[in-house]
């Protein structure tokens, strides 16, 4: 039998690669809204409430008016916007953090899917701080470059533009407020009690991420690059989307589009005695998005969870 799945905000970037993800899938109904009507509350009403699976791929407030709507006590929610990633009562959709995340989204009925740039620095900082590698306390900074498509349809078709501005061939760092919406979520999610600085950095390639975090030393223990290497290597030892690279990266650079196209993740250690980075390579738009949100499905309609994904 069929699941029926919703995808609320199909023509964004991310509803759109999950319903094109899906759309092969033989154990899969996908509910299609008429296209004049996909902004009508009632009518969206309708079809969440007949749904199994609903995504939003919407706007913060929008994501929000859809849970509303909801009255099926059926209906289970993956929300990809930043709306629900710090709420008590949503299931954060990380499942290689711990078992009990991985047992709480599989039994969940509202689940909120990471941030792009968050999962890269959690999936980095969250198995340190509970292997006490580092503190709660540790003051903490990241960068993370990203491709252009992590901005949306606007901001592609800005780099598409074939008369675009000159800058646009070059990194541009962002968020030069320091209070880029991801933050409530890296510090919450990656169980520091102090916010990171955060430097996000898009650049002139459509997907694929790299995201950094320096370690200063003293770590705790005296540990060593080669250290955390291994405390992350035991960490997600038997993962199937999150791996660590061997130890002693050969090449000489990390380049941010090397796992496009693909849904899991790798880190990278690099470093020595006094000094170690930890890099996060994934795709923006898969473990950073629609892939991450498909893994979290499978995981609730008890399928392997890497069905219909890329590793």
């Amino acid at each position: 039998m069929k699941t029926a799945v919703f995808i609320d905000g199909r023509e964004g970037t991310t509803g759109l690669q999950i319903y094109e993800r899906l759309a092969s899938r033989p154990d899969i109904e996908l509910l299609q809204i008429d296209e004049e009507k996909r902004k009508d509350p009632a009518e969206r009403k309708k079809f969440l409430n007949a749904a199994e699976i609903a995504f939003l791929c919407l706007p913060d407030e929008a994501a929000k008016e859809s849970v509303s709507l909801i009255d099926n006590p059926k209906t289970r929610v993956i929300d990809c916007s930043t709306a629900h990633r710090v709420a008590a009562d949503w299931q954060y959709g990380f499942p290689e953090l711990s078992k009990l995340h991985r047992a709480l989204i599989a039994e969940g009925k509202r689940v909120s899917n990471p941030g792009c740039h968050a999962t890269g620095f959690i999936s980095i900082v969250f198995p340190l701080v509970s292997l006490n590698v580092i503190g709660r306390d540790q003051l903490v900074s990241c960068f993370s470059l990203t491709g252009y498509s992590g901005g949306g349809k606007k901001m592609i078709a800005q780099y598409e533009d074939g008369g675009r501005d000159e800058a646009f061939s070059a990194p541009r760092i962002y968020g030069l407020g320091l209070n880029h919406k991801h933050l409530p979520e890296m510090q919450m999610r990656g169980g520091l009690s102090q916010t990171p600085v955060f430097t996000p950095i898009v650049d002139d390639y459509y997907k694929g991420m790299a995201t950094t975090v320096p370690l200063h030393s003293p770590l705790i223990g005296g540990r060593s690059a080669k250290d955390v290497w291994e405390a992350l290597r035991f960490y997600y030892e038997g993962q199937k989307l999150v791996t660590v690279a061997p130890f002693g990266w050969e090449e000489p650079m990390i380049a941010a589009n090397r796992m496009a196209g693909k849904d899991s993740l790798q880190l990278i250690v690099c470093g020595n005695n006094e000094q170690t980075i930890v890099t996060a390579l994934f795709d923006n738009l898969g473990k950073g998005a629609s892939g991450a949100a498909i893994q979290n499905m499978n995981l609730m309609l008890g399928c392997p969870e890497e069905t219909g994904l890329v590793l």
